[in-house]
């Protein structure tokens, strides 16, 4: 095959896929800056710039996943973390109650799944807007209509809003090149890099960093990845045998293979579940507590930077590689298909198949989560050594680190099966790569 960049832009179909999901991303990158009406963006401007540095990090950390979109008060303030929670309670309503589950798996169940998932977004999207119109009060000057006609306009335009993100995610998966919501959290990621760099540079001019500091997080950035990278990458292959068998009137001899169960089997979902899960109740709790005593309370022990935030975070990684994996990759399944094939493990009776994947996996499983904390935890511990801006050590560690790596690599391995497609279909059709004739 070819280059792969070239033929990226000579193959027609993944041209146009790859083009029409850079336009949705400019959409979302665009809806970041509109202000939602009956808000003051001067006035938003101002109070922030006199917030900078100071208080405890919740909205940079809330802006931070919102591609810069909270503070703007604009249409996708919200991004789609309001969906990711709702997934996330669906899929434990799922194992709590069989009933669900077995919806689920009937014809057309995954579609109801879907709706019912949708359904409850809207209702997530309406109490954290709700939230954000109390919280848009302590800023002077910032809504220009009166309180009533803003709290509705304002929650039905944020709701919209993360409901068209959540559209948008499902077109870029079906008509583009995948993994629509996680290329959308990727963008606002990316997005907010030139504005972390300078900030970076801003402090060095000032002497509020070391240099040396600076160029040690930079080499420290690198090898992360690399590790990231490697462990993504890391597979842990379980041979299986095949024995010879008649399907009709032909049979198929002895094969060997392998089960590939990789070291990080569920990816970024336990990062990105992991922060969806405390991000709502932050929310809530930092827009509403100024009010409530309890509630403002709560925010501060739940502050970004705190002890009990970054313990509970890695608590909640670890339990959502373990039960994503349970859910993608089921022991019994994957025994009782290997089973009905004819096949075998070398060395493990049928009966104990089960059995020997279930450790196997919570072997790789307990490595990796940890590693998935350890690098959850590099910003806050970057922040506190080395004074680093907020938004480049989030992008330099944590949740942003492991979602750009993650959502790259499937994302190249996507349009390299697209390319290996198409490769396929020129070698049977001309005996050269069919883009050529495009």
């Amino acid at each position: 095959m070819a280059n792969p960049l070239s033929d990226i832009f000579r193959v027609k179909e993944l041209r146009e896929r790859i083009l029409y999901t850079l336009t949705w991303l400019a959409l979302f990158r665009l809806g970041a800056y509109l202000p939602i009406p009956g808000i003051n963006a001067s006035a938003l401007q101002s109070y922030f710039a006199a917030q900078t540095g100071s208080g405890s990090g919740v909205t940079d950390y809330l802006d931070f996943f919102a591609g810069g979109a909270f503070k703007n008060f604009s249409l996708f303030m919200l991004g789609v973390m309001p969906y990711i929670s709702t997934q996330i309670i669906m899929q434990l309503v799922l194992i709590v109650f069989p009933k669900f589950k077995k919806i689920s798996e009937e014809e057309g169940g995954r579609k109801k799944i879907a709706r019912w998932t949708r359904i409850g977004t809207v209702f997530v999207c309406i109490v954290q807007s709700y939230a954000v119109t109390v919280w848009a009060d302590r800023i002077p000057n910032a809504i220009t209509m009166a309180r009533l006609p803003y709290t509705m306009v304002a929650i039905l335009t944020v709701t919209t809003g993360s409901m068209f993100l959540v559209w948008i995610g499902e077109q870029i998966t079906k008509r583009g090149i995948g993994n629509g919501v996680s290329l959308l959290i990727f963008a606002g990621i990316v997005a907010r890099l030139p504005n972390a760099v300078y900030e970076l540079m801003k402090k060095i001019q000032r002497d509020e960093l070391n240099p040396i500091y600076a160029i040690i997080v930079v080499v420290l950035f690198a090898g992360v990845v690399a590790l990231v990278i490697m462990e993504q990458q890391g597979q842990r292959k379980i041979p299986v045998n095949y024995a010879k068998r008649v399907v009709g009137r032909r049979m198929y001899g002895s094969q060997n293979t392998y089960i590939p169960f990789k070291i990080n089997p569920s990816g970024v979902i336990p990062v990105i579940f992991a922060s969806s899960i405390l991000t709502f109740p932050l929310q809530i709790s930092q827009s509403l507590g100024v009010n409530v005593k309890w509630l403002r309370d709560f925010s501060y022990f739940l502050t970004p930077r705190g002890f009990w935030y970054n313990a509970l975070y890695v608590a909640f990684i670890i339990f959502f590689a373990y039960f994503y994996t349970q859910v993608t990759l089921n022991p019994q399944q994957i025994s009782k298909n290997i089973r009905e094939n004819g096949g075998s493990i070398p060395g493990i009776r049928s009966e104990k198949m089960e059995e020997h994947l279930t450790k196997i996996l919570n072997r790789i499983i307990l490595p990796g989560s940890l590693y998935l904390g350890l690098i959850a935890l590099l910003p806050t511990l970057v922040m506190s050594m080395f004074n680093f801006p907020s938004q480049l050590a989030y992008l330099m560690g944590g949740t942003s680190l492991l979602i750009l790596v993650g959502v790259d690599l499937d994302t190249m391995a996507q349009i390299n099966a697209l390319l290996k497609m198409h490769h396929h279909e020129g070698l049977t059709r001309k005996g050269h790569l069919r883009s050529r004739n495009l």
